[in-house]
């Protein structure tokens, strides 16, 4: 029996344009990411549990950022992070500047990291709406360079 997908398979994926398409070397930044921080997590060095491609609550058809580091007591993610190349990184950095500005999801801080130029953009509440260039996580107080 031939099957085919439904029409709405690109609601599924949910603005990550790559989807299940993502090169390895898109998914390999996210393992190492989250290898890197989950030592951090469980021995209480950070509050959040890094969980890839995770969406943002429990709801249908919520947002899916690369990472996120979650909040189990608050039912929240904290700290989100995208993996990108040059042609996603506007639009990644404006997806998180979007998701922390509109305060549903409680995110304190939100990354870019663009493989192939190995630059790092951080967006904090109330930067009004300028990421910086920077690795470094103040909520986590580490710095997410160093897995990369």
């Amino acid at each position: 029996m031939n099957y085919s997908l439904p029409a709405s398979i690109k609601a599924l994926v949910m603005e990550d344009e790559m989807g299940v398409n993502a090169p390895i070397i898109h998914q390999s930044v996210i393992a190492r990411l989250t290898a890197g921080l989950y030592p951090f997590y469980q021995s209480g060095q950070i509050p959040f549990e890094p969980l890839p491609e995770t969406m943002l609550t429990d709801g249908y058809a919520t947002p899916v950022p690369d990472l996120i580091l979650y909040d189990h007591q608050a039912e929240q993610a904290r700290v989100i992070v995208e993996v990108c190349q040059n042609s996603g990184h506007k639009h990644d950095t404006n997806k998180v500047i979007k998701l922390i500005e509109e305060n549903e999801y409680g995110i304190r801080e939100g990354f870019v990291y663009n493989y192939k130029t190995q630059q790092w953009l951080r967006y904090r509440k109330g930067d009004g709406g300028v990421a910086t260039e920077s690795s470094f996580s103040e909520v986590l107080n580490v710095d997410l360079g160093v897995f990369v």
